[in-house]
């Protein structure tokens, strides 16, 4: 049994490693839910303060770039449907 690759962001691009996609890629969504499968609002408490370190990473990366809404890349996956 080989070992599953974690997916965790690469700071500060915040960027998959394994994906190379922008984190929170699928396997990292996967990983969240099934970690807060009992606590949802925790979650998504967990995911607000992970965009802000994001967003304050993106800015120092460029501080004179627009930063689009991270929201729904940070928050909006986490919320319940």
């Amino acid at each position: 049994m080989r070992d599953e690759p974690e997916h965790k962001p690469l700071r500060p691009s915040w960027r998959c490693p394994n994906c190379g996609i922008l984190w929170p890629c699928s396997a990292a969504k996967l990983r969240l839910l099934g970690k807060f499968r009992e606590d949802r609002p925790g979650l998504l408490v967990h995911m607000a303060k992970v965009q802000e370190e994001a967003a304050a990473d993106l800015k120092r990366l460029n501080p004179d770039a627009t930063l689009p809404d991270l929201t729904p890349r940070f928050v909006g996956w986490a919320q319940a449907r």
